[in-house]
């Protein structure tokens, strides 16, 4: 029974899901590897923001 074309992109459609799937846990599982997540430490960077009427005039890290 030989395939036609719309049961070729099929498979290949279908390899490339189970590819895109595959890839995806391996992402996750190297992530998830690297240990406990922490959050940033508070204080390394502050910034101050000067608002007035017209929006954010400037940004500086202090």
């Amino acid at each position: 029974m030989p395939f036609d074309r719309s049961q070729w992109i099929a498979v290949i459609t279908g390899a490339i899901a189970l590819l895109l799937g595959v890839g995806y846990l391996l992402l996750v599982q190297l992530l998830d590897s690297r240990g406990e997540m922490l959050p940033a430490p508070i204080g390394v960077v502050q910034t101050a923001l000067t608002i007035n009427a017209n929006g954010i005039t400037s940004i500086r890290l202090l």
